[in-house]
């Protein structure tokens, strides 16, 4: 049975719900503009925290759908922040709590407040690497991810945003794994040819990025970054129910 996430009483915004910190790549990536060729090399200087993208895009939904945020109610000392963060970590990301169950972070207007002024805090006690590479959901890679999956994909993924909800996607592709990222779904545009999702990619935390799907391919394209080189990919939704 497929649980949804309670709809949450405001809108999820990038620029106050989202780390401030970026998730750091190990390696170092380049493309080859005319062959699509990628060569790797060890990122200099080597990254301090990495493999951590799963654990950021479900925090990220555990704030938003766990806490309240009271920038007029003074700071406090970083023990109780830290006790905070942890009980957030410990909730359900699957589904949402009462506006009343609400955990108070005071002293800030969001996460990216937040995580500006207490990014080490942060790195430490939402989780380590192992959250990323033990997901429930990772199981589903393996499996082909034909056209008509996507499709069901990108309408479930509509539905859940119309309801109020987070979604959080994991973007891979298989069996040759190029791409393997989490990210956070939480607007989109639709058009006769295409839907545009507003997303939150912790590797590029500066701006919003869009994960694309074209109604007459059927298929998500996710734009070039400093570790993609752009184009067409498998989505599935994660944190969603008990299989995934």
């Amino acid at each position: 049975m497929t649980t949804t996430p309670e709809p949450c009483v405001r809108r999820f915004q990038f620029e106050r719900d989202t780390f401030a910190f970026p998730h750091e790549l190990v390696w170092g990536y380049r493309f080859d503009p005319v062959t699509g060729a990628m060569t790797v090399s060890k990122a200099d200087p080597p990254p301090t925290y990495y493999h951590r993208c799963f654990v950021l895009v479900r925090s990220a939904r555990q704030f938003f759908q766990h806490t309240r945020f009271e920038p007029a109610l003074p700071a406090v000392e970083a023990p109780v922040y830290r006790k905070l963060i942890r009980e957030i970590v410990h909730r359900n990301p699957r589904r949402g709590c009462a506006d009343s169950d609400r955990l108070v972070i005071p002293g800030f207007d969001g996460l990216r407040s937040f995580s500006q002024a207490h990014e080490p805090l942060l790195k430490t006690e939402c989780g380590g690497m192992w959250r990323s590479y033990f997901l429930r959901s990772h199981w589903r890679m393996v499996f082909p991810t034909p056209k008509r999956h996507q499709e069901q994909i990108a309408q479930q993924l509509v539905r859940s945003l119309r309801e109020g909800g987070v979604p959080l996607v994991h973007l891979f592709r298989f069996p040759r794994i190029i791409i393997n990222h989490g990210i956070v779904v939480y607007g989109m545009t639709e058009s006769e040819r295409e839907i545009q999702f507003e997303t939150y990619d912790p590797n590029i935390p500066e701006h919003p990025v869009k994960l694309i799907f074209d109604r007459n391919e059927r298929t998500f394209n996710f734009p070039p970054a400093s570790y993609w080189l752009g184009g067409p990919l498998s989505v599935i939704e994660i944190y969603r129910g008990g299989l995934y």
